[in-house]
């Protein structure tokens, strides 16, 4: 396999490569296509770079990112930082930051009822946390799209969301919120963290502000 492989747009690639493995901890790579929405190919090129640079360790099933992976993530979410326009993106995160109220009431639902966990017994309580979540993707899909146009490299995450709602509206329930998995949670946990590093804020800053828990 030659660099060549690689699309035009590497910088975004191995930026949004080194973010995942720095939101996720640790990432099978052959997880990345899915996560990355990019071909089996390419993915393992990107990661094979990441590693040959010394920016990720792959050992047995799973990578992570390395301290100097770390320092390189930062200088390169510095520089898309600063090609956003902010002002633009402020008004988005605060649109966002609406809907995120709605979506942890939401999970909160799944997860809880009446002060217990949801043992998920009762199938009409259950339908109707769904069919809230359908309603808030619904409304949330538009605001994704123009996040994405003033972010581009977030591109992937439009179809991370619709993937996770394919599988919800399958019977795959646990999509929802399971975590390590890409379920709606996960993919909108990681989204909220690509925007408060856009915004050049941070999450104690958010959690303070009661934007973010």
């Amino acid at each position: 396999m030659t660099r060549t492989s690689i699309p035009r747009d590497a910088g975004q690639l191995e930026l949004s490569l080194l973010q995942l493995l720095r939101l996720k901890g640790r990432v099978k790579p052959d997880d990345l296509p899915a996560s990355l929405r990019q071909p089996e190919e390419v993915c393992t090129e990107l990661l094979a770079s990441a590693v040959a640079d010394g920016f990720g360790v792959q050992k047995g099933s799973s990578a992570r990112l390395t301290p100097e992976g770390r320092q390189r993530l930062t200088a390169l979410l510095d520089a898309e930082r600063a090609r956003v326009d902010q002002q633009r993106l402020a008004g988005l995160y605060d649109e966002f930051d609406r809907r995120n109220t709605d979506f942890k009431a939401i999970i909160t639902a799944w997860q809880m009822r009446d002060g217990h966990p949801n043992d998920h017994a009762d199938a009409d309580y259950d339908a109707d946390v769904l069919a809230k979540l359908d309603t808030l993707h619904a409304e949330f899909t538009p605001l994704l799209e123009r996040i994405v146009t003033e972010a581009p490299r977030l591109a992937h995450y439009p179809p991370r969301f619709e993937a996770a709602m394919d599988r919800i509206h399958a019977g795959e329930h646990h999509y929802v919120a399971r975590p390590i998995i890409d379920s709606y949670h996960t993919v909108w946990f990681e989204l909220h963290e690509e925007l408060i590093g856009l915004c050049g804020r941070t999450r104690e800053e958010e959690a303070a502000a009661g934007r973010a828990v």
